[in-house]
Formats: structure tokens, sequence, C-alpha cells
């Protein structure tokens, strides 16, 4: 229960980013820096946590021996995931972005069969192809559905053109962060606590931020002081303490694919808190009743989402005992 919370936590932390990048973009900045700054930003925060911790010089040994693989996974799982989520603020607003970051619980779930889980057996630990949590992925369809049916008023009101331009980045992004997220465990196997992974992935994402803000530089000038402050406060939230809290519960269920799409799928919980935060923040419109119906659906799919895979462990665990 314990990935789950965090995982709703970040979720909290994380709807922010949709929300201040809307309003970033309303406001007339680029999402070249709204995507860039927040990593720049990160660093030092991270930095801190990290040397205070007295881990730093083991993070940079860990990546010395690897940096190649350390910067590609890590432009996948942050430049590739976070550069389109900014691009999709241009054309769509946080909540229909925020409704569509949601496909992750399936981009997730279909990425199991490109990684090897360790499972115990009698005769010492094995390794095995993961499988598409089938059960599970029923339970994040309900989940999408909810999601759907909430946004399902405001949706009719927006061009076919511009939900695709929106979209079509959020859908690259939904398969970018989980991939990046689980090659780095991988590579990692647990050498490495949270704080340092994240510290890693965003130094080895570093070359592709600079080159996207010189571009941004060259293409838009300097950005505003606004959206420099939304940016901080962006990087604090989203950048280190979701990132940390979701990451945290992805380590927690780390080899379980079943359990890791649960924590997956509580990344749904971003569009209410970002239809509350539009509310309160950009005057968005109240939520229908049929919006409201949609949430209800959401929770009761997270809730089963959560009991299926418990369920499933316990009988694959039976299943391995019993035929290895």
């Amino acid at each position: 229960m314990r990935p789950i919370l965090l995982g709703i936590l970040a979720a909290f932390f994380f709807s922010i980013t949709f929300i201040l990048n809307r309003s970033m973009e309303l406001s007339g900045g680029s999402w070249i820096w709204s995507a860039s700054l927040r990593y720049f930003f990160m660093v030092p925060f991270l930095l801190i946590i990290v040397i205070s911790r007295r881990n730093f010089y083991d993070l940079l040994q860990e990546m010395k021996g690897k940096l190649k693989s350390w910067v590609i996974w890590s432009t996948i799982g942050f430049g590739l995931f976070y550069a389109p989520i900014c691009l999709a603020a241009v054309y769509s607003p946080g909540w229909l972005i925020a409704s569509s970051w949601q496909i992750t619980i399936l981009s997730g779930s279909l990425l199991a069969p490109f990684f090897f889980i360790s499972i115990e057996t009698s005769s010492g630990i094995r390794k095995v192809r993961g499988k598409i949590p089938f059960k599970g992925l029923g339970m994040s369809l309900l989940i999408i559905f909810g999601i759907l049916l909430m946004q399902v008023e405001l949706a009719t009101k927006i061009a076919i053109s511009t939900v695709l331009t929106g979209i079509l980045p959020v859908i690259i992004a939904s398969f970018a962060y989980p991939l990046g997220n689980r090659k780095m465990m991988e590579l990692c196997d647990g050498k490495l606590d949270v704080y340092q992974r994240v510290l890693g992935m965003t130094l080895a994402s570093l070359p592709f931020w600079i080159i996207l803000s010189i571009y941004g530089l060259y293409t838009e000038g300097l950005p505003s002081q606004n959206q420099v402050s939304q940016s901080l406060i962006v990087a604090i939230s989203s950048g280190v303490i979701a990132t940390v809290l979701f990451f945290q519960a992805t380590d927690l269920v780390r080899g379980n694919m079943q359990k890791l799409g649960a924590v997956e799928a509580t990344q749904s919980m971003e569009v209410l808190f970002t239809v509350i935060g539009e509310m309160i923040f950009l005057s968005a419109a109240s939520p229908s009743i049929i919006s409201w119906i949609g949430m209800i659906i959401i929770m009761i799919g997270m809730i089963l989402h959560s009991y299926l895979s418990q369920k499933g462990k316990s009988v694959q665990q039976d299943k391995e005992t019993v035929n290895l």
C-alpha cells in the first residue's frame, strides 16, 4: 500500500507541471524554456540533497563506468518525456494534457515484454521476460474510460486538429518516461538510492537541455522573469519532490511488473488535481456531474488495479513454487 500512497502524492506534485506549463504558455512563454529551465533548476537542489547524504562520489563512480547508457536512457526518460509535455501545452489546456498523459498506464504495461524480471525458484534466482499484466491492463482501461468520461464535455469544444497536435507529443512522452525509468533501474540494479538516481539522470540529460536551450535562445530569446519564477516552482514541486516520490515508489516494487503497473496507474490522479488546480488558479469551469462520475470511476479503477496486482503476485508465487 505504501508504494500506491507515494504514487498518489507524486501525482499531486506532478499536476503542478500541467497547470503552470499552461499558465506560462498563456502568458507568452516559450515551451522550450519551460522544459529546459526545470532541469537546470533541479541540479542544485538535488546536488545539495545527495552531497548532504554523502553519496555523490558513489554516484560519480557508478556513472563513470556506464556514461553512454546513462546519457541515452536519461535523455529518453527525462528529455523525450518532458520536452513533448511542454510542447503539448502550446496546443492544449492543462486538463487535456493531463488526461492524455494517462495513456502512460497502458504504455508502461505494454513495455513489460522488453524487460527481464528476477524470480525465485527452488534452484535459485532465474531471469524471465516480463509479460503484459492483462488483468491490471483491464483496470487501466477502466481508469482511462473514467478520464475520457470526465473530460467529454470539454473535449467536444476543441478542434480535432488541436486535440491531435496536443495528444501526439504526450503519447511519445508516455512511452519515453517509463522506458527510461525502467532501463535506469536495470542499469543501477539497486546500487543507488532514489536521490542519486534522479540527480544522475538529471546530469546525464543536461546535454539535451543545453542544446534545446541554445535553440530556444536563438529562436525565442531569453525567458521572462515570470517564466523563470514559475519554472523554478515546477522544478521544485515536480522535478524534485514528485520525481523522487515516484521513483521511490517504483523502486519499492522493482522487478514486479504487476505492482509496477499499479504504481504507474496512480498517476491518473494527476487529472483530478489538475482540474482542481485550473479551477483555482486559471478560472477553469467547474466539472459537470458527468465529470464527477468519471472521477469516481477512476478511483474505483485504481482500487481494483491495486487489488488485482496484489492477488496476481500471490498466485504467481504459488505457481512458481509448484512448477519450478
